[in-house]
This record gives C-alpha cells, sequence and structure tokens, in this order.
C-alpha cells in the first residue's frame, strides 16, 4: 500500500496496541454513581444537582479496506431521506447500544450488517477510540474495523435506513482540499464544525459535523499525524442535569 502506513499487517498490529490518552483530571468517564462524565471534554459543572445526567451509549464502525491504488478507504453511507433525524446525511454505520450488546464494538458491527448487510465475521476489529457526542447529546463510540477482502463485501443497504453505500480515501480527512469550517459555541466552548466535498461515480456528497470530526480523528490515529488545518474539537461544558429536550448548535 503506497498510502496505507507500513502494509496491512502492521497497521493492524499498531492499532490493536493503542490506547486513547487519558482525560485531564476534571474529566473522567462517568462511574456508575454518575459523578463526571466524559472523554469529549463533558465535566460535572453543577455538583449539587440531585440526578446526573447519563447520555445514552452508541457507537460507529470505522470500516477499513485497501483500494485499487493501495490507499486506505472507509465505507460510508448517505441515510434515507426519510428518517426523523438526520434524514439525507452522510454518516458511518452505526447506531445506538441495545441491551443485548456486550460492547460497543459488538453495537457497530451488529448495525453495520443492519444497514449494509456486513457480515462481522469479515471485520477485524483492532481499535476503539476517544467517545464523541453528537448533537442529540449520544456518547458515541468510533470502532476501527479492517476489511481485509473487499470482495467479499456485497453492500445490501436497508432501503428504510439507507440511501446510498460509497466509500471515500481516508487520508482525504487530513487534507485541506475541498474543506471548509464554520465556528459554533456550546456552553461557552468554541469548535469547529468541519466540512468535507467529496464526489464518486458522478455523485456529490458532503461530509461534515460528527461524522467529519469522526474521521480527522481516526484517520490522525491510522496516519500517526495531524491534519493539515486546524481541527479545534470541541470541548462541551453543561450542568449534570439536562432539562427537556436538547441538541447542540
Amino acid at each position: 500500500m503506497d498510502s496505507a502506513p507500513g502494509g496491512l499487517y502492521e497497521l493492524i498490529q499498531r492499532l490493536r496496541l493503542y490506547k486513547p490518552p487519558p482525560p485531564p483530571d476534571d474529566e473522567d468517564d462517568m462511574d456508575e454513581k454518575g459523578k463526571v462524565f466524559s472523554s469529549m471534554g463533558i465535566s460535572e459543572a453543577q455538583a449539587s444537582l440531585p440526578e446526573p445526567f447519563q447520555p445514552k451509549r452508541a457507537a460507529v464502525l470505522i470500516c477499513l479496506f485497501v483500494g485499487e491504488r493501495g490507499e486506505l478507504r472507509v465505507i460510508l453511507t448517505k441515510r434515507s431521506r426519510n428518517l426523523s433525524t438526520h434524514s439525507g446525511e452522510v454518516s458511518l454505520p452505526g447506531g445506538k447500544m441495545e441491551e443485548g450488546d456486550k460492547d460497543d464494538a459488538t453495537t457497530a458491527t451488529r448495525e453495520a450488517k443492519e444497514e449494509i448487510g456486513l457480515d462481522p465475521s469479515i471485520v477485524t476489529v483492532v481499535a476503539l477510540l476517544e467517545p464523541f457526542l453528537s448533537r442529540h447529546l449520544l456518547r458515541v463510540v468510533p470502532v476501527i474495523g479492517i476489511l481485509s477482502d473487499k470482495q467479499s463485501f456485497k453492500s445490501k443497504p436497508n432501503a428504510s435506513e439507507v440511501e446510498t453505500v460509497f466509500d471515500a480515501p481516508l487520508e482525504m480527512f487530513l487534507k485541506d482540499e475541498n474543506r471548509r469550517s464554520e465556528e459554533r459555541e456550546w456552553m461557552g466552548e468554541k469548535y469547529l464544525i468541519h466540512y468535507f466535498n467529496f464526489e464518486t461515480e458522478n455523485k456529490q456528497f458532503v461530509i461534515w459535523g460528527l461524522t467529519a470530526g469522526i474521521l480527522i480523528h481516526a484517520a490522525s490515529v491510522v496516519y500517526d499525524r495531524t491534519p493539515s488545518f486546524l481541527e479545534q474539537r470541541p470541548r462541551y461544558r453543561f450542568p449534570r442535569c439536562i432539562k427537556g429536550n436538547c441538541t447542540m448548535p
């Protein structure tokens, strides 16, 4: 692989050793008593509140394979326009954790099978990245998986959830080409939302928001280098108690 670091086997071995960096002292994962959350920069802001906010868990699959030119590519979907949330947007296969899921990898691979027909048995899970916070306040864990034999995967999109299945070069999320960003603010913390324009088979896609943020970080880990642009990942802060519906801007 020309663009993939060190060959597929070496990449798998390296990613298996990946350990997310520990959060700062005041930003640790929420324990069973709900003291503090999170690795994405959510910290306890009102210790006196009686009922701590506990975000629901979700996981997405960053399924990588080697393209025809030796580059690493990632499988993406365009969500159905009939869905109630994020309709028509580009996303990674994934969803909320269900009661029978033993871990985040199970959630991600189960959802990928349900959404696009990707058999978990042909995906080698190699790493879990730091959790992200979705716009609807879900704790989303990115799961990196390797598809060694791309020919063994024939996509079967679930029409009720997925409109299109496509793939893109992972390295593009480290480059400043076809990218723009917007500054947002959440509870006094400023961050950037990134948008990547991508065209394949005469179809144009915009990869942005949470999906773009996850792929920027994943590419940084896989290629062991920082992006060529200012990333400015969010550092969210909000009260431990959330009343009513609440979404990020």
